[in-house]
């Protein structure tokens, strides 16, 4: 019989991060903590330019409201995440409540090393949709002990364009977004990348754990699913 290929969520992303993280920086310290923060800010800068390419190819302008239009993920089942806008003027300010990140790292005791994904992520992302744009965290962030993560993206979504959001995501729909199997890929590659390049051969030794780790968790199907999705070829 035919297995089915398994597919990766919030959870295995997360997990993926935080296993990566924590080989990193029990190997190297503080070394390895700035090669994962490096790693982040590179996974980051490439999925906003990978927004932005699409953006671009429809047609639209780089700005605050397409940026939040195209985002790549959604979240795996309702109810998940507890997210929205605190406001849109002058600046639009925006909050997470609730999020699967955290709850994964909760689940499995490793905060500690997971939090360091929230760092920098949705300002990399951001910047990597366009340049010139900066993420402001307004507050703690969840993972860091904070109440809810709240964010502020440096310029107001007038009335008009709030309108155009909800019509741009209608229409979109799906089709700019990747499964959490091409998320985790592109996440594995570009950290361990960085971990490698910083750290030599402690970088692989950690990126070795961590998908040992990983694969005690979830599963060798779960790693192996991951084959040849990033690079995209």
């Amino acid at each position: 019989m035919k297995v089915c290929p398994v597919s990766c969520k919030i959870e295995h992303h997360a997990m993926m991060f935080a296993f990566l993280a924590k080989h990193a920086i029990e190997l190297c310290g503080e070394a390895g903590k700035d090669a994962i923060l490096a790693g982040m800010t590179t996974y980051g800068n490439e999925r906003g330019a990978r927004m932005a390419a699409n953006a671009l190819a429809h047609g639209d302008e780089l700005t605050t409201m397409t940026n939040q239009a195209y985002g790549e993920w959604k979240p795996d089942y309702a109810g998940q995440m507890d997210f929205g806008t605190l406001r849109t003027e002058p600046t639009l300010q925006t909050y997470i409540a609730k999020c699967a990140w955290c709850e994964a790292w909760k689940k499995h005791n490793i905060t500690e090393y997971g939090k360091y994904y929230c760092v920098n992520v949705d300002n990399a992302v951001y910047q990597g949709f366009r340049s010139d744009f900066v993420c402001t965290p307004t507050a703690t962030s969840m993972s860091w002990g904070g109440k809810r993560c709240e964010f502020d993206w440096g310029h107001p979504l007038s009335q008009e364009e709030v309108k155009e959001l909800a019509e741009k995501k209608a229409k979109l729909g799906t089709s700019c977004m990747k499964d959490f199997n091409f998320h985790t890929a592109h996440l594995k590659y570009t950290v361990s990348q960085a971990l490698i390049l910083n750290l030599g051969e402690k970088g692989e030794e950690a990126v070795k754990l961590a998908l040992a780790d990983y694969v005690d968790t979830f599963g060798q199907e779960y790693l192996d699913v991951l084959n040849g999705l990033y690079p995209v070829e």
